[in-house]
C-alpha cells in the first residue's frame, strides 16, 4: 500500500531534548540519592517518565512514594531547559517540506506528557504542520507498546501500512514495528552502530539524509 502519512517521534527526533532529559534526571535524581551513567541511561531511552523513575527508584530500593514528585520534578525541569536552550534537530525544515510537498498526513507520537509536548511545539514553530498529536503519557501501556502510534494513525485517517515513521530509540522502535508500520531509525551517534537497530526498515544519521530514492526503497 502507498505511503501517504508520516508519524514522528519527538524527542531525539525533532528536537535536541535527550541531553536536557538527561541533565534533568541527573539533577532531581541527586536529591535522592541516585547516580546513573550514560549507558543505563540509555537502555531506558523511550519509556514514560513514570516508568523510567519506577524503574530507578526500584534498582536503587528508594521509597516508591517519593517516585511520583520526582517524576514531577524532572517534566517540569525538562520542560524549562526547552525552552531556554532546546534546539532543532539537523534537517527538521527539510523533512517537514519533504512530506508538506508530497501532501502527506503529518502526525506526532510521543512518550512525553502534553507540558513537554506543548513546550516543543512552540519551540519549533511546527504547530501548524501537527494534523495530529498522540502522547503514551496517560495509556495503559507506552512504548514499546504500538498503542501512541496506532491512536496517531487512527487520528491521521490512515492505515498502519500508510504509514512511515521516525524514531531514535529501540523501545520506539519496536512500537513503531509493532504497528506494522514502517520505520526509519536515527540513534543517537554513541548508539548508532549497535545491531539492534539493523530491525529498522531504514537507518540514518539525520533526517536531512532522508530523500525521495531512499523513501522508495521502503
Amino acid at each position: 500500500m502507498k505511503l501517504n502519512t508520516v508519524i514522528f517521534d519527538m524527542d531525539g527526533v525533532l528536537i535536541d531534548s535527550e541531553p536536557l532529559w538527561s541533565e534533568a534526571t541527573d539533577e532531581v535524581f541527586a536529591r535522592h540519592g541516585i547516580k546513573i551513567t550514560q549507558e543505563q541511561y540509555s537502555t531506558t531511552t523511550g519509556l514514560r517518565t513514570k516508568e523510567f523513575v519506577n524503574w530507578w527508584f526500584s534498582v536503587y530500593k528508594l521509597p516508591m512514594e517519593n517516585a511520583v514528585q520526582a517524576e514531577k520534578d524532572i517534566v517540569q525541569a525538562v520542560a524549562e531547559k526547552i525552552n531556554k536552550k532546546g534546539r532543532a534537530m539537523p534537517g527538521l525544515e527539510h523533512i517537514f517540506n519533504f512530506f508538506i510537498e508530497r501532501r502527506f498526513k503529518i502526525g506526532l507520537a510521543t512518550s512525553s506528557g502534553y507540558m513537554v509536548i506543548d513546550t516543543v511545539v512552540k519551540k519549533l514553530g511546527i504547530g501548524n504542520y501537527l494534523q495530529a498529536i498522540s502522547s503514551a503519557d496517560d495509556l495503559q501501556y507506552g512504548k514499546p507498546h504500538p498503542e501512541v502510534y496506532l491512536n496517531c494513525a487512527a487520528k491521521l485517517g490512515s492505515k498502519p501500512s500508510e504509514c512511515i515513521c521516525f524514531e531514535d530509540s529501540f523501545n520506539g522502535l519496536i512500537a513503531a514495528k509493532a504497528a506494522r508500520m514502517k520505520c526509519v531509525v536515527i540513534p543517537a551517534p554513541h548508539e548508532s552502530q549497535h545491531v539492534k537497530f539493523n530491525a529498522a526498515d531504514l537507518k540514518l544519521s539525520s533526517l536531512q539524509n532522508f530523500n525521495e530514492l531512499l523513501m522508495h526503497t521502503l
